[in-house]
């Protein structure tokens, strides 16, 4: 929590935090709110952000994913009379994110990889 002008700002996980505390069996708006130094009037508008999910939390640019690392097959391929030699690397790259699963196969173009990554991840 900071403070800007005279008024503390709260981030949308302490917002969210806060609202799941009062929909939880038993609980009381009001209670919560003291216990968080909150208005319960400004509780009841996260709450309806929530149902509406505004208080969604974007993912970290920062987070990790697990990883495995498994042999990579390299293949050189013949090089044709008085030219160097060429190596053609293939490899599997498989990623599970849980809702969606990519599988690349052979060489890969970094941008490409990271467009599709991002674009499922958001």
């Amino acid at each position: 929590m900071e403070i800007r002008a005279g008024k503390r700002f709260r981030s949308k996980q302490e917002r969210r935090q806060i609202v799941e505390e009062t929909l939880r069996p038993g609980a009381s708006v009001s209670v919560v709110a003291r216990a968080h130094d909150v208005n319960a009037n400004q509780v009841f508008q996260w709450r309806k952000q929530y149902r509406e999910g505004q208080l969604e939390i974007e993912p970290s640019v920062e987070t990790l994913l697990p990883v495995k690392v498994t042999d990579v097959a390299v293949e050189k391929v013949r090089p044709a009379s008085g030219k160097k030699s060429k190596i053609k690397r293939t490899g599997v790259i498989d990623i599970d994110l849980g809702h969606a699963r990519v599988r690349i196969e052979g060489a890969a173009d970094p941008d490409c990889v990271r467009a599709v990554l991002a674009g499922l991840v958001e």
